[in-house]
C-alpha cells in the first residue's frame, strides 16, 4: 500500500515546523522515508529564508526539504507554477516509496500542493498596470466604486480596502472573464490527488501572539533586516515582496510588522477551521514530540 501524504497546516509560529520534524522521527523509527514538501506561496524564493521562516541548514539536516529557495527572488511566482512543481515532486517521492510531509501556512498553496486548482487565465499584463496605477492614484475606494458599477453584488461581497482582489477582479471583467465571487472561491477540496490525512495546528491566541513576537525578535537578530535590504537592492519582483514583513523591514517598522503577522496568523486559523475532514490539534504549552505522538501512536 504507497505511503499517505500527511499534510500540516496551521498559522504562523504555531509550530509547523517542529512538528514536520517530530513526525519524521517516529516514521523513521517505522522503516519508513519522510521528506518535507512546503506548501508556503513566499518560501519558495532564494535569499528570503529568514524572512519567510524557511527550513534552514540544521532543520534540512535533520528532514530533507522540497519547495524551498527554488526561485530567484527577482521572478514573480504563481499558485499555478507551484502546483505543477508540487505535483511532480510529490507524485516522485510516493513513486519511490517515500511519506510526504506536507508543511505550509498558505490556503492556496496547501490545495495546489495537494489537489487540482480551477484558476482563471492570466490576462495582459497591460491591463493589470493600468488598474495597479488607478489604485496608486486614486487608491482603493476607486476601484472599489468602479466595480460598484460594473458588478454591484460582486462589489458589495468584495472589501473597499482589499486592492489585490479589486485588481484581480477589474482585470478578468476587462479581460472578459468571469471574476471568483468572494466566499465561493473553493480554496480547499476532499479530492485529493493521493491519500491524505490533513492535519490543522491551533493554540491559544495569547501563546499564539507571544510566539509570534518572539519569532520577529529572532528574526531582527538573526539579520533578517540585511535580508530585506538585499533582496530590495536586487530588485525583488512584486510577488516576492508580498512576504510578511517585507515592507516594514524597509521601513524599519518592526511592531508593524509583528502587528501584522498577528492579525495574518488569524485569518488562517479562520480558514483552517472551515476545512472539510481537518484534524484540529491544540497544541497550547505542548511539545512537538507529545503531538507527534498523539497523531503517529
Amino acid at each position: 500500500m504507497p505511503p499517505t501524504v500527511l499534510a500540516i497546516f496551521g498559522p504562523t509560529g504555531v509550530g509547523k515546523t517542529a512538528l514536520a520534524h517530530a513526525l519524521a522521527d517516529r516514521l523513521r523509527a517505522r522503516g519508513e522515508r519522510p521528506v518535507a514538501v512546503s506548501a508556503d506561496a513566499l518560501q519558495v524564493y532564494a535569499g528570503l529564508e529568514l524572512l519567510t521562516g524557511a527550513a534552514d541548514a540544521a532543520d534540512r539536516a535533520r528532514l530533507e526539504h522540497r519547495m524551498v529557495g527554488v526561485v530567484p527572488v527577482t521572478e514573480t511566482f504563481s499558485a499555478g507554477a507551484y502546483a505543477e512543481q508540487a505535483h511532480a515532486e510529490i507524485d516522485a517521492l510516493l513513486d519511490d516509496g517515500v511519506t510526504p510531509i506536507v508543511v505550509g501556512g498558505t490556503g492556496l498553496y496547501l490545495r495546489a500542493a495537494l489537489a487540482e486548482l480551477d484558476l482563471r487565465p492570466a490576462v495582459d499584463p497591460a491591463v493589470r498596470e493600468r488598474w495597479t496605477a488607478r489604485l496608486r492614484a486614486d487608491g482603493p475606494g476607486a476601484l472599489h466604486a468602479e466595480l460598484a458599477r460594473r458588478d454591484s453584488e460582486l462589489a458589495a461581497r468584495t472589501a473597499p480596502a482589499d486592492a489585490h482582489r479589486l485588481v484581480r477582479t477589474l482585470e478578468l471583467l476587462d479581460a472578459g472573464h468571469v471574476p471568483p465571487r468572494p466566499g465561493d472561491a473553493q480554496l480547499w477540496t476532499t479530492d485529493t490527488r493521493h491519500p491524505t490525512r490533513l492535519i490543522g495546528l491551533t493554540m491559544d491566541r495569547a501563546a499564539l501572539d507571544a510566539a509570534i513576537d518572539a519569532r520577529v525578535d529572532a528574526m531582527v537578530a538573526a539579520g533578517v533586516e540585511a535580508e530585506v535590504r538585499a533582496a530590495d537592492a536586487a530588485g525583488a519582483s512584486d510577488t516576492a515582496r508580498k512576504a510578511l514583513g517585507f515592507r516594514e523591514l524597509l521601513a524599519g517598522d518592526v511592531p508593524a510588522m509583528k502587528q501584522g503577522t498577528r492579525r495574518y496568523a488569524r485569518r488562517q486559523l479562520t480558514w483552517m477551521r472551515k476545512l472539510p475532514a481537518v484534524e484540529l490539534v491544540d497544541v497550547t504549552g505542548r511539545s512537538a514530540e507529545d503531538v507527534a505522538a498523539q497523531l503517529l501512536p
